[in-house]
């Protein structure tokens, strides 16, 4: 099939880490260092069997993953291979729009960015404000830096966040034994989306909330500060929808499709 070519595979699992951006081609091969005719031949093969779907914006080429079709190749797998077998193959998941209600009261949601030094950090601060009774907010990088940055954490501390106990830290932190276990993992710029990580242990949901690095907005003073406003602004107005939802009252489909649409609310505010 086609997802078994491990160049294929790879490309498709970006995009998935991707949704719901639309990629360019060029973006795709920069972040898996795969040569354009190679990469050529891996979208048409995902195009041609409606893995991906293609966009064209201006002279570039978009794609995006469409989660859907490889539901039904998991859904043929089981009913046709293992015939509904559950002792051989998993239980289906795709088409489980019914499956029970998710119960657990307070949810650990990890934000994760290249650096954790602004973009995850004001997301972490930004959720532990407006909903600290049924969110617990952590953050991390794929990367970290040195420590947060100054100016982000003067944009935090203008708004009314505690800021004392925020710091850089690497993703591993929440990948060892004895970590929280969570529900939700975003990643909040396209450079951790972009890397492979390893499955992390209770299948959050997860969805790219890419946002425009402050820290590396060019111009002059008052335009730097502005982009840490808009940054700030962006991740407030997702967060408040995120937690206007009720993730104990709906099934996975619906929330991952939930999480999914509020990455396209993309409204700033500056103050």
């Amino acid at each position: 099939g086609t997802l078994s070519h491990p160049g294929r595979m790879s490309v498709f699992r970006l995009l998935m880490r991707r949704l719901p951006d639309a990629v360019a081609a060029g973006d795709i091969g920069r972040a898996l260092s795969v040569k354009p005719s190679t990469l050529s031949v891996y979208l048409s093969a995902l195009s041609q069997t409606g893995l991906v779907i293609q966009a064209r914006s201006g002279t570039s080429l978009l794609y995006r993953a469409r989660p859907e079709a490889a539901a039904d190749i998991v859904t043929f797998l089981y009913h046709d291979c293992c015939r509904g077998r559950p002792g051989l193959c998993p239980p289906t998941f795709p088409s489980a729009t019914h499956e029970a209600p998710m119960p657990e009261p307070v949810f650990n949601v990890l934000f994760i960015c290249s650096g954790n030094s602004a973009r995850s950090l004001f997301a972490e601060a930004i959720l532990r404000d407006l909903a600290p009774e049924r969110f617990v907010a952590y953050s991390a990088g794929t990367h970290p830096k040195g420590g947060p940055n100054p100016q982000a954490l003067e944009v935090l501390s203008a708004k009314g966040h505690d800021i004392s106990q925020l710091r850089s830290k690497g993703i591993a932190t929440f990948q060892k034994e004895g970590a929280p276990v969570m529900d939700f993992v975003f990643t909040v710029c396209d450079q951790a989306a972009n890397e492979e990580c390893p499955a992390w242990h209770g299948q959050p949901i997860s969805a790219h909330w890419g946002v425009p690095d402050p820290v590396a907005a060019e111009g002059t003073e008052a335009e730097r500060k502005l982009a840490f406003q808009q940054a700030y602004g962006l991740l407030r107005n997702r967060l408040r929808a995120f937690t206007a939802l009720r993730p104990e009252a709906l099934d996975r489909v619906t929330l991952q499709r939930a999480v999914d649409h509020i990455a396209l609310q993309n409204e700033e505010e500056s103050t």
